[in-house]
């Protein structure tokens, strides 16, 4: 029974020795365990702080990137549509410029006085036939046109009788082709000024057909 208590008791100690050193790793995994733990929350702390502060400045920058866009998008628009109405087809509006110079152009060298039609018999043997011609008169701006109207409807019985005579005169082979016609046109235009401003340089620039027919 001695022995048996002797061996007891010097069991004892080593028990409570190797008890004792257990509690101490239990004690320290738990530490380290627990360490882990607050580690783990320290990053994932930082980590959303760290969103935290990056959040705002993102959305700062797609709200700008967002609404940049728009504004260049709306800037162009808005200055585009302005220009298509104002500017319109630029064919058509070089066309009403050219126009407008023409008409000016015209307006500045000239002005036109219509005849009526004068018909004659042509020189031809045998048989009958005649012109009938419609002249109109390109008149300098050095003549002002009221005035000038008024002084050819004056002087129009002496040209109606000059070109009667004048267009009687001529033959069937006359009257053909263009050089006849542009003939003819020098003719009559030399007679008319003339006849017109015989004192003054010619004031008569040109004399158009408006009708030359033979029947």
């Amino acid at each position: 029974m001695a022995d048996e208590e002797e061996i007891k008791q010097s069991e004892t100690p080593e028990k409570e020795e190797k008890k004792g050193k257990k509690e101490k790793k239990e004690k320290k995994g738990k530490k380290e365990k627990k360490g882990e733990k607050d580690d783990k929350k320290t990053e994932e702390g930082e980590k959303k702080s760290l969103i935290a502060r990056l959040l705002p400045k993102v959305i700062i920058i797609v709200v700008m990137v967002v609404f940049g866009g728009a504004g260049f998008t709306l800037a162009r628009l808005l200055a585009g549509s302005p220009q298509s109405q104002t500017t319109g087809d630029p064919e058509q509006g070089q066309s009403e410029n050219m126009d407008t110079e023409d008409s000016e152009d015209g307006s500045e060298e000239c002005w036109y006085y219509h005849m009526e039609p004068v018909i004659a018999n042509l020189d031809v043997d045998d048989v009958t036939r005649y012109v009938k011609a419609a002249l109109t008169l390109e008149i300098s701006v050095e003549v002002d046109e009221k005035e000038g109207t008024a002084f050819i409807d004056e002087k129009k019985p002496v040209l109606t009788n000059w070109l009667t005579v004048y267009l009687a005169s001529l033959h069937l082979e006359d009257i053909r082709g263009d050089s006849n016609l542009k003939r003819i046109q020098s003719h009559v235009m030399d007679a008319f000024n003339e006849k017109l401003f015989p004192d003054s340089k010619p004031k008569i620039k040109n004399v158009l057909f408006k009708e030359f027919a033979v029947q």
